[in-house]
């Protein structure tokens, strides 16, 4: 193994590029046209363009990724997080071209990445689990009937992937034919398969999870827990490693059900074994995760193993570095910095990042894929960068990040900045008793944030071509249309030069909509209407859903009476304050 394409974008396509360098291989990016000036193209020894702006145009399509393999001799594939990082056919698709697949077998893939197959192999090692359906359920009433037979609350999951995407919790049976259909919807955008499944859900519990990596003789090893608690819509926002306040029976029946299921299936690489722990106490199998998490650099600074470079070696056929569980060394926190606006209900908010001033010190790492004058666009996830803080204990690991998260100053758009400098001076958060789970964001969190004073402007990601000789050849040159602008060409988005460049958000002196007028929150795509046009509404009812960052936002009208839809259909691109309805 010389050569590693990086599948992926963001922080961890600059993570997978660092540890190419430390493990003395060379790396190769790949980018869409909203990423052709971002830090992980810069890092990587290579970078290619694919060509499109959306996930399916670009991150999504196995051919142009392959293309890109045996354009640039690279012998190996790392797929990051996300993407197709789950996807059996792309792993498959990888080892058919006698390239090295950095992670678990397509096999192992299709029977652990489908969350219906899992729970089956877990039942059989003999995990603990929750109520579920038999298989994937295919309409709205199948989910209803699961609820009248087991009772509320429910919870409808993609059975295809993973970080909160296509997860919909139910309280109310009226409202299962909408959680089904969106649902659904967010399973295609994220990963490009729409089938789900339901089981009971857990009220209040903890999200616990272990980190397991496994090589080619048959070892198996559980590298620690962490608790991912802190979720807001079924996303992790703070983790950290190891899960405080648990009991030692439940963490060892954690590391060994862990073990069984990834023996039991013949796992290689890394992955984690995730469960849910009810605040009675019962540990229940969750799902598991078929690659690198997120959250891995917790672990790694609590037991000072390198997974990425561990999950070379694994690929690369060799043994694993560790013999047994690692006993964990102090405490360590990651803080999530996505760009979204915690005091608009953690609304997506894209942009350009014209500010970027990161804490410092021994106990800080900082994980990002973006730095001042990068922007961040909203085809894509929210996330920006990872703040990861240790020390030798909890209390003193909560001390360090209260000082590191005042430090951070991100400029240009809005952050959940304001959050996490809340949540560690919170006392349900730092305190025992532990009174935080998967749903105290959006039930218990009281802090009254301010709204940011940031205007967050989407980038328009307009780029102008140009060709240029280059020793008698020809070659495409593409520039941002603000440089172009500046250059006295003007640029238009996706149509060469011609034009001018399509205006970029609102801007901070737009003027507010009035209350009948339904706008876009954020920018992105018009993902269903909730009603039809000329239907009586009231006061908070549904209008449509706006999909930003592969997750919707329910746009709901502000007063009652009769509604009249914008001349838009299911798919459009909109933008934020853009008018999609009025109610008169």
């Amino acid at each position: 193994m010389k050569k590693v394409l990086i599948a992926n974008r963001g922080e961890i396509a600059v993570r997978v590029i660092r540890a190419c360098l430390d493990a003395n291989l060379s790396s190769v990016a790949v980018y869409s046209d909203p990423d052709a000036d971002a830090l992980h193209v810069r890092l990587a020894d290579e970078a290619y363009a694919l060509h499109g702006s959306t996930g399916a145009e670009t991150y999504l399509d196995i051919a142009k990724l392959l293309d890109v393999a045996k354009r640039s001799g690279a012998d190996a594939v790392h797929p990051g997080y996300g993407f197709l990082s789950e996807n059996a056919d792309f792993a498959q698709a990888v080892l058919d071209a006698g390239l090295t697949w950095i992670g678990p077998g397509p096999d192992a893939i299709r029977t652990l990445g489908n969350k219906v197959s899992a729970r089956e192999l877990a039942q059989r090692v003999g995990a603990p689990l929750a109520p579920g359906s038999d298989g994937p359920v295919s309409t709205a009433a199948e989910v209803r009937a699961f609820a009248e037979e087991h009772g509320l609350p429910i919870i409808i999951k993609a059975a295809f992937g993973g970080g909160g995407r296509g997860m919909k919790v139910i309280h109310r049976l009226e409202d299962v034919q909408d959680a089904f259909d969106s649902a659904t919807r967010e399973a295609v955008v994220a990963f490009g398969r729409g089938e789900c499944f339901v089981e009971r859900f857990l009220d209040r519990p903890r999200h616990v999870e272990a980190q397991v990596v496994a090589d080619a003789h048959g070892n198996v090893v559980v590298v620690g827990t962490r608790d991912c608690s802190l979720q807001r819509r079924n996303q992790k926002l703070v983790e950290e490693a190891p899960a405080p306040f648990l009991s030692e029976e439940q963490r060892a029946s954690i590391h060994e059900a862990s073990r069984r299921i990834c023996s039991e299936v013949g796992y290689v690489g890394a992955g984690t074994v995730e469960f849910m722990v009810a605040a009675d106490g019962l540990v229940s199998f969750l799902e598991v995760n078929t690659r690198l998490q997120v959250e891995h650099p917790v672990t790694e600074a609590t037991t000072g193993v390198d997974l990425v470079r561990e999950q070379f070696r694994i690929a690369a056929g060799e043994w694993l570095s560790l013999e047994r569980d690692p006993e964990p060394i102090g405490h360590a926190f990651e803080f999530r910095i996505n760009a979204e606006d915690p005091a608009l209900g953690f609304l997506p908010t894209p942009g350009p990042v014209t500010g970027f001033q990161a804490p410092f010190g021994h106990a800080v790492r900082l994980d990002t894929g973006v730095l001042a004058g990068d922007a961040v666009p909203p085809q894509y996830d929210s996330l920006m960068a990872k703040l990861i803080i240790t020390g030798e204990n909890r209390e003193q690991a909560l001390k360090r990040a209260r000082l590191a998260l005042d430090e951070f100053r991100i400029e240009g758009l809005p952050t959940v900045l304001p959050f996490h400098r809340a949540v560690v001076r919170d006392e349900d958060f730092t305190s025992e008793p532990y009174r935080v789970d998967t749903g105290w964001i959006e039930r218990d969190f009281t802090a009254r944030l301010e709204a940011s004073d940031q205007v967050a402007l989407a980038p328009d990601g307009s780029r102008a071509e140009f060709t240029i000789d280059v020793d008698g050849r020809a070659v495409r040159l593409g520039l941002p249309a603000a440089l172009t602008s500046l250059l006295g060409v003007a640029a238009q988005a996706g149509a060469g030069l011609g034009g001018e460049a399509a205006p970029s958000g609102t801007g901070q002196g737009a003027p507010a909509p009035d209350d009948a007028s339904v706008t876009a929150p954020v920018d992105g795509t018009l993902a269903a209407w909730k009603v039809r046009d000329g239907a009586a509404v009231e006061a908070g009812d549904p209008i449509a859903a706006v999909e930003a960052m592969k997750m919707e936002t329910v746009v709901t009208a502000k007063r009652s009476g009769v509604v009249r839809l914008a001349p838009l259909a299911a798919g459009e691109a909109v933008r934020r304050g853009q008018e999609l309805a009025r109610v008169e």
